[in-house]
């Protein structure tokens, strides 16, 4: 993918039967798309590729995936401002509830997901990426958003049941955040619901997230789901 201050081709997850090329040709339409404030235009693209046949797991790693971080990186390095870094995520997210009817189109298979960003977070799309990988699977997903306290948190996930807690923290400084909701969870709820933790800071450093008590640090969202397969599969479910 080739953008405003990079001469690289970044990196996408290469879906069945599609090659890399393919699928860096579409993700580099679409942020060019976005980062021009055509959000009509990339909305019809990308209902566009639905239509083709290209599946919905394939958007999500290949074309909204790469685009983001691309975005992420041109606003660190100052080539886009702060504003147009949120118009692209905004345009992102009004794709993402356009094409939800084929998101939520699994068999359910009697697992239950919470996902959330820690109190003060803000940075949300991340998480609801990841719980519309959980949905895809099957599992039935509650995605709650951005800054939630830690009490309205542990209340809804032992209202529901949930399997699994996913916790995203994309600000160094909202560490503590996410210790305290962890911790908070766990006294509420012992053992019996397993926690994922991802975003930046445990990108850099993933030994924080058993230092905290969750069960598991996920680098990228699509990995979350068999590793929380996996936890699930090894201890006791809610019941």
């Amino acid at each position: 993918m080739r953008s405003p201050g990079s001469t690289r081709t970044l990196p996408t997850k290469e879906g069945k039967g599609m090659t890399a090329d393919a699928m860096n040709a579409m993700s580099e339409r679409y942020l060019d798309l976005v980062l021009d404030g055509k959000r009509q235009a990339a909305m019809d693209y990308v209902l566009g590729l639905i239509e083709q046949g290209v599946n919905i797991r394939d958007i999500y790693l290949g074309v909204f995936q790469p685009a983001l971080y691309e975005v992420g990186r041109l606003w660190q390095e100052n080539v886009i401002s702060v504003a147009k870094e949120h118009y692209c995520t905004a345009v992102t997210q009004s794709i993402i509830s356009r094409i939800y009817p084929h998101v939520f189109s699994a068999r359910h298979n009697g697992l239950i997901m919470v996902g959330c960003c820690v109190q003060d977070e803000l940075h949300e799309i991340g998480i609801r990426m990841v719980c519309d990988f959980f949905e895809m699977d099957g599992w039935d997903t509650h995605y709650l958003g951005a800054n939630n306290p830690v009490e309205g948190v542990v209340d809804f996930v032992h209202e529901k049941k949930a399997h699994v807690l996913g916790v995203s923290v994309t600000m160094t400084f909202h560490l503590d955040k996410a210790r305290a909701l962890i911790g908070s969870v766990r006294q509420a709820m012992s053992e019996r619901v397993r926690i994922l933790v991802g975003g930046y800071p445990f990108s850099r450093d993933p030994d924080l997230a058993r230092e905290m008590g969750a069960d598991a640090c996920v680098a990228r969202g699509e990995m979350a789901v068999n590793v929380a397969r996996s936890l699930v599969g090894a201890g006791e479910p809610v019941r």
